[in-house]
This record gives C-alpha cells, sequence and structure tokens, in this order.
C-alpha cells in the first residue's frame, strides 16, 4: 500500500466556531492504482488533498505514505517528502513568476536531483508547451499556466500525484492529452494518482471513484 488515511478528522475556525470538515475519512491507494474523488464544492476535497500532500495536519487520524506516518514528521521533513516522492497540481498553479516556462517544469526535479530533460521534452511536447519555453508565467493564459503546472507535477516521476482539478480550464482536446500523460507517468514509474474533479469523464478513466459528503466518504 502506498498511501493510507485512517479515521482522519479536520475542522476550520469560522465566524460562529469551528466547521468539522472531515469526519473519519479512510482510504487507501496503492502504487499503480488511479483514484477520483468527487463531490460538491466546499466538501471537503482539497482538504483530503492537502492533508494527502502533508499541506495540511489533521485533527485527528493517521497517515502513512509508504509506511512512514506523515503525522510524526516536522514540516522541513514533509517539505522534504513532497520534494522527491509526491506532484501536485494546484488550482492556483503557484508557478515561480521570475522564472520562464522551461525552469518552472524542471525546477522541483532540480530540487529532487531527477531532472531527466528527454522525459521534460516528452512532456513539453504531449502538453503543447513548445512554443512556450521561453516565456514567463504572467504572459501565459490561465489554461497554459495550468499545463506548466501539470508538466512541473510530472516531471519529477514522484511516487505519488495529486491533482486538484487539473483539466477545469483546459478545452477537450488538452484535456485528454493531459489525462493521457497523467496516466501515462502511472503506467511507466507505478505512481498513484489520486484527482479531484467534477468531471465524470475524468472519473470514469480512474480505477476508483469515491464521493465525499457531509465529512464521510460514500
Amino acid at each position: 500500500m502506498l498511501l493510507e488515511l485512517k479515521d482522519i478528522t479536520k475542522s476550520f475556525s469560522g465566524v460562529d466556531g469551528d466547521v468539522e470538515v472531515l469526519r473519519g475519512v479512510s482510504l487507501e491507494l496503492d502504487a499503480g492504482q488511479t483514484l477520483a474523488l468527487t463531490g460538491e464544492s466546499g466538501s471537503g476535497k482539497s482538504t483530503i488533498l492537502h492533508i494527502s500532500a502533508g499541506l495540511e495536519v489533521p485533527d485527528g487520524g493517521s497517515l502513512h505514505l509508504e509506511g512512514i506516518e506523515i503525522n510524526g514528521l516536522g514540516e522541513a521533513e514533509r517539505a522534504n517528502l513532497r520534494r522527491s516522492e509526491i506532484g501536485i497540481v494546484f488550482q492556483q498553479f503557484n508557478l515561480i513568476p521570475s522564472l520562464t516556462v522551461e525552469a518552472n517544469i524542471g525546477f522541483q526535479a532540480a530540487l529532487a536531483g531527477r531532472r531527466d530533460k528527454i522525459f521534460e521534452s516528452e512532456l513539453v511536447e504531449v502538453l503543447g508547451l513548445t512554443d512556450q519555453l521561453k516565456k514567463y508565467p504572467e504572459s501565459l493564459s490561465g489554461g497554459q499556466q495550468q499545463r506548466v503546472a501539470i508538466a512541473r507535477a510530472l516531471a519529477v516521476r514522484p511516487k505519488l500525484l495529486l491533482a486538484d482539478e487539473p483539466t477545469g480550464n483546459l478545452d477537450e482536446s488538452t484535456s485528454s492529452a493531459v489525462l493521457t500523460a497523467m496516466l501515462d507517468l502511472v503506467g511507466r514509474t507505478g505512481a498513484a494518482l489520486m484527482v479531484v474533479t467534477h468531471s465524470a469523464a475524468l472519473a470514469d478513466k480512474m480505477d476508483r471513484r469515491v464521493r465525499l459528503k457531509g465529512g464521510v466518504l460514500l
């Protein structure tokens, strides 16, 4: 088992007190397996993704990645784990504005000591970014920025790939290319993929599909 969440709880402070977002969420994900996480907006899907990445610390329950209990790690240790083993595609993209597209794509892989320019070139071609490599993020459209963020996450060849609405700003043909690239990575490396999505078409391509409602998985 690559990823295990067990009885995860999480609350956030609101105007009228604490708001319980996750109420005992448990799920498992094996290496090479793909999972679609669905549910209404605000149901806590992104919170599960952030907890799985070690970006958020749960209030209760346990989280293991390859048998390592993430809850017990310090922030620096969790950051090192994200750098080398986890690829994340955020809705906000989080590209580095002072770096070109090419440098953004190779950034995480370089930090992890896993730079593979041949593989990066394949990603660039598949995602239609060949003509954008020398540009900076501010000059790109939202869809182009999203493709750069996806290429960056894939370039490190992570063991766990987490994607929050990865095709939300893309047209149908580009969405298909993005999904193909992500599934190809899973097939090549045995990575696990968890996708938060509202797209039924994307969810249907995953091995499993679960729905979050009222803080629990259905």
